[in-house]
């Protein structure tokens, strides 16, 4: 189940929420308030792989060097 981040716009707070795709806000209380006027906010992932050193890899739209 993905979990979506949503904002109160009663007080600003930020939380997140675990729901099925297509799920919309409704019946979603703040934890902070208590309101039910949450909005659903676009957010970004992250992905990468381990590299050999351990840390995380990312990747670049740029041009490649290859030297």
């Amino acid at each position: 189940m993905p979990i979506y981040e949503y904002r109160c716009r009663e007080c600003g707070a930020v939380f997140d929420a675990f729901q099925s795709i297509g799920a919309d806000s409704s019946g979603l209380e703040c934890p902070e308030c208590g309101a039910l006027k949450a909005e659903k906010l676009f957010s970004t992932f992250a992905s990468g792989a381990a590299g050999a050193s351990g840390t995380a890899a990312s990747g670049s739209c740029g041009p490649a060097s290859f030297g």
